[in-house]
C-alpha cells in the first residue's frame, strides 16, 4: 500500500510493508514499525540509528499505556508464516521489563499470548506461527506499560527456517533488499551548499546562505527544527546575538523555563521562518548516514526518511556540518577530538577545581546528556505504578520536576555509541525520582506531564579546524583578525556530582569562570584536513573546556550565520573554506556585520 506524503519540499512514499521472495514458492514480508499507517501513541525514536540500526516506535506514556499503533499490511499470499520482532528489554534486572508489548495479527494476540520487549539488547524476539487468510492484514502493537517499550520492526516468512540478519553491517542492504529499495540512493538534486543539522546553528547556516542567493539544502532529522531548543527538548537559548541579531530573532527562544510548553511557540516562529525561505529545501524528517569523498573533498550526503527509508543523494560543492556529533566529519575522515585534554596540552589548569576543571591526563570524559520533564497538579488523586528496575538508579531520589542539572555521563560510557543506555539511564532516574515523590501525601495529586525522550547533548565529537579555541582564548579576551562570533557568557563545564558527595549519578554540578567579552576566528569552523568542510555549533574547533562557553544555542546560530554567509564566498569566488580565510575573510567580515555592500558592491 503507497501514498504520497509531503514534507516542505519532500515528496516522498509511505509504504506500509514490503514484500520479498525466500525461494520459488515462498515469501518474505517487512513491516518498519516507523512506517505505520497509525502510530496512535507511539512515536519515531531515530536517535540511534548508527548504534542499532533502524528507527523505532517508542511508546512513550509516562506510566500509562499509549494507544495502539496500527498499520495494514497487503501480504503476497495466504499461509503459514513464521513472525519475528525486533524490540529490546531497556532495563533488564530481577523483575518484568518495562516496556511489555504485545502484537495483534486482525484482532487476535500473536505467539500464543507472546510479550514481546522482554529480552536483553536489540534482537529479533521470536512470535510463531501466524495463519494468514485474508492477504489484507490488520496490525496492531499494544502498549502494556507505557513506559518506553520499543518496536523496530516486524518479520514474517513461509520459511520457517529463516531468521533475521541482527547484526549492523548487513541489516541496511537486508533491509533494502526487502524494501525493493537500491543501496546506491538516486539522486536527489545538486546544491551550492548543503547544511546536515536543523538546530539554531543549522538554521543559522541555511538562513544567511540563502540570503545571499544560494540554493541550499538543509537535512534534518527530526520533524522539529531547533535542536535542544525544540519542543522535543525544550532548553531556553542562552548566549548573545553579537552580529547576528536579525536572523537569530527569527529561530530563538524566549528565556521561558527550561522544559516549558512556551517552547512550542518559539518553534512555530522557528518553522514560519524556514518555510518563508524560498531558496532552502528541506529534507526532514531525513537522517544523514554517509558520504562520498574525492581526495581531501566531499562529494556528496546520503540521507534517508525517517519514515519511510527512501533514501536521496545530494550532491555539493561546500557542506556544513550542525549534526552536533559531527558525523558528516567523522564519515569524511575529518580529525577529530572527544573527551577531556591533559592540563597542560593548551595551559587550561586551574587550581581552584584541580582534576574536576581539567586533568593531570587526558580522559574521555565530556560533559553529559539531559531530558527535562516536570508533573502537574492533577483535579484528583492519581496513582503512578511501581517502577522497581528505575529504583537502583534513582535510589531514595524524591522530585517532581527536573532541570538542566538532570544530566547524565560516565566515563566509561560514550556519548555517542551508549546514547541510548544514557537516555535510557536518565529515565530511570526520572520515573524512580517522581515514584519516590508520590510516596508524600503533599504530591498525591502528582501526574507526570511531560518527559523529553530525545537526548540534549552537550558534548561528543568536536571536529578539529586551523584553530583550536581554548580556555586561554576566552580568559585573555584575545581578538582576532577573523573573528565571526562574540560571546560574554561564562566559561561553564559540567562534572558530575557523585565525582565528590552525590550518591545520585544523573545530577550535575556547573563549574563557571567568569570571563570578558570573547571572540571566535573563522578557522574553527572550517575542518583542517576535508577541504570543502565547515562546521558550527557543538562541533567546532574547540578544546574541552573552550567549548564551556560558546557552546550555547545563541552563539552556535553565530557560528552557523558566519559559515552560511562563507559557502556564499565559496560560490561567489570558486574557493573553499581556507580560501574564503585566506583572501575574502574581510568580506566575511562585512557580510555578518551587514555591511557587506560596502564591501563586495551587490
Amino acid at each position: 500500500m503507497v501514498s504520497l506524503v509531503k514534507s516542505v519540499g519532500v515528496v516522498g512514499f509511505v509504504l506500509m510493508a514490503w514484500v520479498g521472495s525466500v525461494a520459488a514458492a515462498g515469501h518474505e514480508v517487512l513491516v518498519e514499525a516507523e512506517s505505520f499507517e497509525n502510530r496512535g501513541g507511539w512515536v519515531v525514536d531515530q536517535q540511534f540509528v548508527d548504534q542499532m540500526g533502524s528507527p523505532y516506535l517508542l511508546a512513550h506514556g509516562l506510566g500509562e499505556p499509549v494507544d495502539d499503533a496500527v498499520t495494514t499490511v497487503e501480504f503476497p499470499a495466504g499461509g503459514s508464516y513464521k513472525m519475528w520482532v525486533r524490540t529490546k528489554n531497556w532495563a533488564p534486572g530481577a523483575w518484568l521489563p518495562p516496556g511489555r508489548f504485545h502484537v495483534l495479527v486482525n484482532g487476535s494476540q500473536v505467539g500464543a499470548g507472546t510479550t514481546f520487549g522482554m529480552n536483553t539488547g536489540w534482537v529479533w524476539h521470536e512470535g510463531g506461527i501466524v495463519q494468514i487468510k485474508d492477504t489484507s492484514v490488520e496490525i496492531r502493537l499494544r502498549d502494556l506499560t507505557g513506559f518506553d517499550g520499543r518496536c523496530d520492526a516486524i518479520y514474517f516468512s513461509t520459511d520457517t527456517d529463516a531468521r533475521p540478519p541482527n547484526d549492523l553491517a548487513s541489516q541496511r542492504s537486508w533491509r533494502n533488499r526487502l524494501r525493493g529499495l537500491p543501496l546506491t540512493p538516486p539522486d536527489g538534486g545538486r546544491f551550492d551548499v548543503i547544511v546536515v543539522g536543523g538546530g539554531i546553528a543549522g538554521c543559522g547556516a541555511a538562513l544567511a546562505a540563502e540570503e545571499r542567493g544560494l540554493d541550499v539544502a538543509l537535512v534534518h532529522d527530526r520533524p522539529s527544527l531547533g535542536g535542544n531548543a525544540s519542543s522535543e527538548v525544550r532548553v531556553h537559548t542562552l548566549g548573545i546575538h553579537g552580529k547576528g541579531k536579525r536572523i537569530l530573532e527569527k529561530i530563538d527562544t524566549e528565556h521561558y523555563p527550561n522544559g516549558s510548553a512556551k517552547a512550542i511557540d518559539d518553534e512555530k516562529k522557528r518553522h514560519d521562518a524556514m518555510k518563508a525561505a524560498d531558496g532552502v529545501e528541506m529534507f526532514m524528517p531525513y537522517r544523514a548516514y554517509d558520504v562520498q569523498t574525492e581526495g581531501s573533498r566531499i562529494v556528496s550526503v546520503d540521507a534517508f526518511s525517517v519514515t519511510t527509508g527512501k533514501a536521496v543523494r545530494l550532491h555539493s560543492d561546500v557542506f556544513i556540518d550542525c549534526t552536533g556529533d559531527g558525523w558528516i566529519g567523522y564519515w569524511a575522515g575529518a580529525e577529530y577530538a572527544y573527551g577531556r585534554e591533559s592540563r597542560d596540552k593548551y595551559d587550561e589548569g586551574w587550581d581552584k577545581y584541580g582534576h574536576l576543571w581539567s586533568p593531570e591526563e587526558a580522559d574521555n570524559r565530556v560533559m553529559g546528556s539531559s531530558l527535562l520533564w516536570y508533573s502537574k497538579e492533577a483535579a484528583g488523586e492519581s496513582s503512578f505504578p511501581d517502577v522497581p528496575w528505575a529504583m537502583g538508579v534513582a535510589k531514595d531520589h524524591a522530585a517532581v520536576a527536573g532541570e538542566w542539572y538532570w544530566e547524565y555521563s560516565s566515563d566509561d560510557m560514550h556519548a555517542i555509541d551508549d546514547a541510548e543506555e544514557i537516555r535510557d539511564h536518565i529515565l530511570r532516574a526520572i520515573y524512580g525520582s517522581f515514584a519516590n515523590a508520590k510516596n508524600k501525601p503533599e504530591n498525591a495529586n502528582r501526574k507526570l506531564a511531560w518527559v523529553g525522550y530525545i537526548l540534549g547533548k552537550r558534548e561528543s565529537r568536536r571536529l578539529v579546524g586551523d584553530y583550536v579555541y581554548t580556555m586561554k582564548d576566552a580568559t585573555s579576551g584575545k581578538k582576532f583578525d577573523d573573528t565571526v562570533a562574540e560571546e560574554i557568557r561564562e566559561i561553564d563545564v559540567h562534572y558530575q556530582r557523585k565525582l565528590t558527595d552525590s550518591p545520585y549519578d544523573f545530577l550535575s554540578r556547573a563549574l563557571y569562570r567568569r570571563v570578558s567579552k570573547y571572540y571566535i576566528p573563522f578557522r574553527c569552523l572550517y575542518s583542517k584536513n576535508i577541504s570543502n568542510l565547515m562546521m558550527a555549533g557543538r562541533c567546532f574547533s574547540c578544546s574541552h573546556i573552550g567549548l564551556g562557553g560558546p557552546r550555547v544555542m545563541n552563539t552556535c546560530g553565530q557560528m552557523g550565520i558566519a559559515t552560511g554567509y562563507a559557502a556564499s564566498l565559496c560560490d561567489k569566488y570558486d574557493t573553499n573554506p581556507r580560501g574564503v580565510y585566506s583572501d575574502h575573510i574581510d568580506e566575511l567580515k562585512a557580510l555578518i556585520a551587514g555591511t557587506a555592500e560596502q564591501v563586495s558592491g551587490d
